[in-house]
Formats: C-alpha cells, sequence, structure tokens
C-alpha cells in the first residue's frame, strides 16, 4: 500500500494522479471529498497529523508514504513519522525545498523544513527527500491581474529564478515511491532555465497574444500583499526567501528531473501553455 497525503495539494493531486493504477493506493485529506484525479481502486481517507487514530487507520499496512507538510514551525513531521514507525512503513519520501542547502537561509520556513528532514533522515526508515525550488504555478497568483489589467506585479522582478514544474516534481515522487534505488538520496529540482519574473511575463504575454505590462512591487507593497495570505512570521520568512532571490541564490539549474525521469524538466512556456486558460480571458 502506498500512502499519499498532502493529495489535494499542488504536488500531492499530481502524484495521486500518476501513481499506477495497479497499485493499492490510499490518499489521506483533511477533507477526502476534495481528493480528484485518483484510479477508481484508490482509496481515501480522512486524517489529519494532529490525531493519532486517524494517522494510523491512514498507516495501516502502508509500505511507502508520500509526505508533504505546510504547517510552517509545527510538529506534523514528528507526529507522522512516530506514527509511521509503529505502522511498520519502510519508505518515506518527503518534500522538502532547496533553500535547505543554501546556508545563508535562516528564516523561519528554512528552518522547519530543516528539522524535519532531520527527524526523517534520523528515524531508521527509508526516505528519499525533493528539494525543489519555487513552483512555476505559483505564477496562478497573478491571473487576476492579468485578466483584469493585463498586468503582473512581483517582488524583485529582474531576479532570475529555476522555477519547476510541480508536475515534474510529482513525476520524481512517484519514481521514489515505486522504484527501487532512490533510498537515503536527496534531489535538488528545478526547471532547465532560470528566468526572472519580468521575463516570465513576457513569456505569457506573447502566448496570450499580448504584451502584458510589468509592475516592480516595492518591500512595502510586497508586504502588505502576503499579509492578506499568511501569518507575520510566514511573511517575514517569504521576504527574506525573495531577498536569497535578489541576491541570486535561487538561479542554479540543476538536472535531478532528466537523471531520474530519462526526459528533460519542462519549461515555463510550457507550463504557461498548459495553464492558459487560468490566465484569461483578458481585458478589451
Amino acid at each position: 500500500m502506498i500512502l499519499v497525503t498532502g493529495g489535494t495539494g499542488t504536488v500531492g493531486r499530481q502524484v495521486v494522479g500518476r501513481l499506477p493504477a495497479d497499485l493499492p493506493v490510499r490518499i489521506m485529506a483533511r477533507d477526502p471529498a476534495r481528493v480528484t484525479g485518483a484510479a477508481a481502486t484508490a482509496e481515501t481517507v480522512a486524517g489529519d497529523y494532529g490525531d493519532p487514530r486517524s494517522l494510523a487507520r491512514a498507516l495501516e499496512g502502508v509500505r511507502a508514504a508520500f509526505l508533504v507538510t505546510t504547517r510552517v514551525g509545527g510538529d506534523d513531521d514528528a507526529r507522522f513519522l512516530r506514527a509511521a514507525e509503529m505502522a511498520g512503513v519502510q519508505r518515506v519520501v518527503k518534500l522538502s525545498a532547496a533553500a535547505v542547502l543554501d546556508g545563508q537561509a535562516g528564516d523561519l520556513i528554512t528552518r522547519w523544513q530543516r528539522a524535519g528532514e532531520e527527524l526523517l533522515c534520523a528515524s531508521g526508515l527509508e526516505w528519499t527527500l525533493l528539494r525543489p525550488r519555487a513552483f512555476m504555478s505559483n505564477c496562478l497568483s497573478w491571473a487576476a491581474s492579468v485578466r483584469a489589467e493585463g498586468t503582473v506585479r512581483a517582488l524583485y522582478g529582474e531576479s532570475a529564478h529555476a522555477c519547476v514544474d510541480p508536475a515534474d516534481v510529482a513525476e520524481v515522487a512517484v519514481r521514489a515511491l515505486v522504484e527501487e534505488g532512490h533510498a537515503q538520496r536527496a534531489y535538488t529540482l528545478t526547471g532547465p532555465q532560470a528566468l526572472t519574473a519580468a521575463e516570465q511575463a513576457r513569456q505569457l504575454g506573447e502566448l496570450l497574444g499580448v504584451a502584458l505590462r510589468f509592475e516592480e512591487l516595492s518591500l512595502g507593497q510586497a508586504r502588505a500583499a502576503l499579509a492578506g495570505r499568511y501569518p507575520a512570521p510566514v511573511v517575514e520568512a517569504l521576504l527574506q526567501s525573495a531577498g536569497r532571490l535578489r541576491a541570486g541564490a535561487k538561479a542554479g539549474v540543476q538536472d535531478t528531473v532528466r537523471r531520474v525521469t530519462g526526459r528533460e524538466a519542462g519549461t515555463f512556456r510550457a507550463w504557461a501553455q498548459a495553464h492558459l486558460a487560468a490566465f484569461g480571458p483578458l481585458p478589451a
């Protein structure tokens, strides 16, 4: 049995859709009704990291698990791993972040991710760490301003970032879950090219057939925009992360997707083409 946590999230839902239909799969979600794209044979269960009984039910008979935690600063990794060891799970594939490798990264989110990795590596289980750069799908946050104003707004828009297609992260996760040869390995996952937000806006505009405007956000504007979505400590961590982007720390390209899957990582243009409907219709 393979367990997928975070099955309604950016990467988890794509893992669900890519797992072979002939394998027994269980998907844990707070709201199982939100799970989509699973094979008809897949099982969905309600579960929460804060509920030991639900974790025990979700992990019963599980051999390999895909672990996604999102409560920054919380102890969900520890709760899950304790339950996984008690249930006899053999293999855990954890979604982490590339920032853990950056010695200059000391923000709250990165410290929390490092702690989660350390717990898994010390657990005695087979482990694989997935360390992606930012997801190309983060650009979906531009959709409203593109549709309403033909404008993209971002902080540090001339700083390059080797962002990755979440589908590629999901494909590597599936390989690590179902194949041998990935135990005790950490994979840094990037796209094939580092692009700035301004360059992404230009490519998106070309696909839409319009010249999108790009507007640079000030630090204060970015802080205000993030404050509507995240708690204050997370906002400051994200802004510190953006500062490392400005310093060039996120421009390095890795060929890990090709080495693991046998194909090149997807480009931003290809991702944007596949998600173009999210950015239209445009204003007249």
